[in-house]
């Protein structure tokens, strides 16, 4: 069957094309629209992309897989992406993601059984002062623990994304904001602990004075 966006959606490409004296330069956007309301980019999307915008399915399909925020297969309901640069690893980022395989039973690149998560890996996510993190869906979940980790996965299971964000959610989401949504929580990192305040307050050590004329007398 041939993808079609709803009127509304459909209003909205037209407007972003306004924005670009190219059509090709509106790719992006617009399959980041198609994305939204299918779930991912079936061929029948790329097929549609291509003739909205002129373009070759080649060149349609070249942007879908050069880009981690596209997908090309089906996906959960609920993308799950587990920060594993050094900052969140110090922290226990590999701890995140092996609770998240434990409660979704699924590797990281798969998706759940029931269908409602998708867990990936990030190299960074770029809240390293929040770490350990996750993004789920368009939210940031920062400053985690196993027990704080489960409640959200709970949240998103029993009452739906919304209402897990409006719960745990610590980044406003990447997109536009909705009318009455309240101010996102406090994402300031846990105080210092006694050991590093203690590092930090040492003085630097003294430099070894250079034998500059290489005597060793």
């Amino acid at each position: 069957m041939a993808f079609s966006l709803s009127p509304e959606r459909e209003h909205q490409v037209d407007e972003i094309l306004t924005r670009y004296p190219e059509r090709r330069a509106a790719l992006l956007p617009v399959l980041w629209l198609c994305q939204r309301q299918n779930g991912w980019i079936s061929p029948e999307v790329v097929d549609y992309v291509a003739e909205r915008l002129g373009l070759s399915t080649a060149i349609v399909k070249g942007v879908v897989t050069f880009y981690t925020m596209f997908f090309d297969e089906p996906i959960g309901e609920n993308i799950v992406w587990v920060c594993r640069t050094l900052s969140c690893d110090l922290r226990g980022g590999k701890a995140i993601q092996e609770r998240l395989e434990t409660r979704l039973g699924c590797s990281a690149g798969h998706t759940s059984s029931d269908g409602k998560f998708t867990l990936l890996k990030a190299e960074c996510l770029a809240a390293c002062g929040q770490a350990p993190m996750v993004q789920i869906n368009d939210r940031y979940y920062e400053n985690l623990d196993v027990g704080l980790l489960d409640q959200i996965i709970d949240a998103h299971a029993t009452e739906g994304a919304e209402a897990a964000a409006a719960k745990f959610a610590t980044h406003a989401s990447f997109g536009a904001p909705r009318t009455g949504e309240r101010a996102p929580l406090s994402s300031a990192p846990p105080p210092p602990s006694e050991e590093a305040v203690r590092l930090a307050s040492q003085p630097p050590p003294t430099a070894e004075p250079s034998n500059a004329s290489g005597d060793e007398s």
